[in-house]
């Protein structure tokens, strides 16, 4: 395990009082992993973040490092309570460096079978009273929660991203869940600052489930040339006043993530407007994905 510094420092005054002093558990180092780290450790809570490749790690605190930067910067923070903030994250490139976290959350790559072998794995590591989540946007939480011998003990936790700024939690109950599981994820989330809402184990759960369908008919209007780009983005922001269009916030989900989003919900419902449009899937095959590679329906960077 790779530490920081003092793993177990008091809260800072920008952090939450009487939250208990568990550890939580990051499976994952990408955007999201990174944002529920830094959601967790100002919240006061110590976290073990676990990423496969200690470069990836490495990047995950300098992206740690750089959003505390910003908030000092903006006078959000000091850089005392920065400093504390980041010393109580850690990371692991193994899941047994999670063994002593009471609370795990998985934000992987959208693959139901990656992420059932990694609920397996962290079922035989972690203590039998700790609670596993999943970051998913859509898939069915039941099958991760019969991937482990603890089915009670294990719920979807729907943070959006960027984590630290969005300020709702979906919190997920499978079939299988205790009271009691549900009950603690979303003491979680509150002591996190976040609200929550609670909702069954059905594909898209409530945002994504309403939401996609709107994203994908938006690509299906620009390729049916009904309008540009521009002027489709435009029109939601000034005529619904919504803060990001529709095809600028496709790219900044991510065009891969969007059609396992939209397949995920296809499958469950057969609602055709979940059925991802043709252009989504030839974006994601030349490598379009948005933001994250530079291009999809607009280009960024150089």
């Amino acid at each position: 395990m790779y530490g920081r510094g003092m793993i177990n420092g008091d809260p800072t005054p920008q952090d939450k009082t009487n939250v208990d002093p568990k550890r939580i558990g990051v499976v994952g180092s990408g955007i999201m992993g990174a944002g529920l780290a830094e959601v967790a450790a100002r919240a006061g809570y110590a976290v073990t973040l676990r990423s496969r490749q200690q470069g990836s790690a490495d990047q995950m605190m300098a992206s740690l490092d750089k959003s505390l930067a910003r908030h000092v910067t903006k006078e959000r923070l000091t850089q005392d309570e920065a400093d504390a903030i980041a010393s109580r994250v850690s990371t692991c490139t193994k899941l047994s460096g999670l063994a002593d976290c009471d609370l795990v959350i998985e934000s992987i790559v959208e693959d139901l079978e990656i992420k059932k072998g990694i609920f397996t794995e962290l079922d035989s590591v972690l203590g039998p009273d700790a609670i596993m989540a999943t970051n998913t946007s859509t898939l069915p939480v039941v099958e991760l929660a019969m991937a482990t011998n603890r089915p009670d003990k294990v719920c979807g936790i729907h943070f959006f991203n960027p984590a630290p700024v969005m300020s709702l939690v979906e919190i997920i109950a499978p079939l299988t869940v205790s009271h009691d599981t549900i009950s603690q994820a979303t003491a979680f989330v509150e002591a996190c600052g976040k609200e929550s809402v609670q909702v069954k184990d059905r594909a898209g759960f409530i945002v994504n489930a309403l939401l996609f369908p709107y994203l994908n008919n938006a690509a299906r209007m620009l390729e049916l040339g009904t309008a540009s780009a521009e002027d489709i983005d435009k029109a939601m922001q000034g005529g619904c006043n919504f803060p990001m269009g529709p095809l600028a916030l496709l790219d900044l989900v991510g065009l891969d993530t969007s059609v396992a989003i939209l397949d995920a919900l296809y499958a469950e419902f057969g609602d055709p407007n979940f059925a991802a449009v043709p252009s989504l899937r030839r974006c994601v095959a030349a490598g379009h994905l948005g933001r994250k590679s530079g291009r999809g329906f607009y280009h960024y960077g150089g």
